[in-house]
């Protein structure tokens, strides 16, 4: 891809030796802006206006000038103001790299902005200062995100990929949501007139298509002429039959498939337990130093949203509550895997007409090797897993990460009619301001 003022790519990891300082870095990402302007002076030395006219506005379209103001800048949006100019990039954690990563793209301010998953290591506030920045972006800004609220507050149009095929949907997130929407009611529709006309067909080939002149009396004893019409109604007969079934034969072969059924978890304790009882009750729990609960009491139909910063031991605690529970639990963890050697098929504990019926997976993937699965099937798998199983209490540990937009939203509507105790610990900001319930603190791995 080309264009005339740049085109700049943030992967979701910064592609530079570990011995590089920050500054090296950002010295890195503004070389074209620097290119520039060392090409302005030379042009200015040796009095050649053409060029230093074509360069100096190919330099102010990029706002060269103020290259330097705009590091500052992003390093302070984005928490790194105290990260030292120099300092390695080995000395960085994962989520700073990839901040300055972000910041040094941001500074350089191509005309086009490539950008994978740049609310990842982000806070609200830096992600909100970079919707800001994005949104008086003066070039194309083309970006891959989960952020559904980011989507909504930058997107103008989104793009659909799926089986390869790139489907574009305008008016932002909001947009794509209705779009997606009336898409679904268009499908049921169509599967509805398809079953009434397989319906219709096979009705009349077995009665209304042998109701030809049936039950006529011979008038003029003329057994001949008789039998002469009662031949060619047999082969009407016949004839009509034959193309009823030409007909059902060209719908069987073309069929509009079932829509998947909506996702639903199963809450056994709603009926089976009274009002009030405790499902999991933790007590003086710790797990080395990751974790310390003095006490967490979890209700029938409790809904809990574990707050904590990264590294706060969001995913020890619900661990925790699953070792306490037993059998009583859903579990769908971060990290996912699967017994090696084994198909999606064998993996899933249910009927495969379960499976399909869902709409997690598709005929062609049933006999994949797990082992072969992307991060996001696998995590389609997880989640089909969970939906076999009838739990008092599901514990879900960022259960919106590597699904697709629409699944998210039809996810949380599941969990909106789940009847049992629900525990979330979710960096996923559309999830969080939906919630329902009581949020409960972790901090430096601490329930206090």
């Amino acid at each position: 891809m080309q264009a005339a003022g740049g085109v700049g790519h943030l992967a979701q990891t910064l592609d530079l030796p570990g011995d590089t300082t920050v500054q090296g870095a950002v010295d890195a990402a503004l070389a074209d802006l620097r290119a520039l302007e060392r090409d302005m002076q030379r042009a200015a030395e040796t009095q050649d206006m053409t060029a230093y006219g074509e360069l100096l506005g190919a330099f102010e379209a990029r706002d060269g000038w103020e290259a330097d103001s705009r590091v500052d800048a992003a390093l302070h949006a984005l928490g790194l103001a105290y990260v030292g100019r120099g300092r390695p990039l080995s000395a960085l954690s994962g989520g700073e790299r990839a901040r300055l990563a972000l910041a040094c793209l941001l500074a350089a301010a191509p005309e086009v902005l490539l950008l994978d998953e740049p609310t990842n290591h982000l806070d609200e506030a830096a992600t909100t200062w970079l919707e800001d920045r994005l949104r008086a972006h003066r070039g194309t800004v083309v970006v891959v995100s989960h952020d559904r609220i980011f989507l909504d507050r930058v997107a103008t149009a989104i793009v659909e990929v799926e089986d390869g095929v790139a489907t574009r949907f305008g008016g932002g997130y909001s947009g794509f949501l209705a779009a997606k929407a009336a898409a679904r009611q268009r499908w049921a529709q169509a599967y509805a007139d398809w079953r009434a006309e397989v319906r219709r067909v096979t009705d009349f080939a077995a009665t209304t298509a042998h109701r030809v002149a049936t039950g006529r009396a011979m008038t003029d004893n003329n057994k001949m002429a008789y039998d002469r019409n009662a031949g060619r109604v047999q082969s009407s007969v016949a004839s009509r039959v034959r193309q009823a079934q030409e007909r059902l034969r060209r719908l069987h072969a073309d069929p509009v498939p079932c829509p998947p059924e909506p996702l639903r978890f199963r809450g056994t304790f709603a009926t089976a337990a009274p009002s009030g009882r405790t499902v999991v009750e933790l007590r003086d729990v710790r797990v080395a130093d990751r974790l310390r609960v003095p006490e967490l009491r979890i209700g029938a139909g409790d809904r809990l949203l574990v707050d904590g910063g990264n590294g706060a031991g969001k995913s020890t605690l619900l661990r925790a509550i699953r070792t306490a529970a037993g059998p009583r639990a859903g579990y769908l963890a971060q990290e996912v895997e699967f017994a090696p050697g084994r198909t999606v098929a064998e993996s899933y504990p249910g009927e495969v007409a379960e499976l399909l019926a869902t709409g997690l997976f598709r005929d062609d993937a049933l006999d994949s090797d797990v082992a072969a699965l992307s991060v996001g099937q696998r995590r389609r798998l997880a989640l089909a897993v969970l939906l076999t199983g009838e739990y008092e209490v599901l514990l879900l540990d960022e259960p919106t990460n590597h699904l697709s937009l629409t699944l998210v939203e039809e996810l949380e509507r599941a969990l909106d009619g789940y009847r049992g105790a629900l525990v979330v610990a979710s960096h996923d900001r559309a999830l969080r301001r939906r919630f329902t319930g009581r949020r409960i603190t972790l901090s430096e791995g601490c329930l206090c």
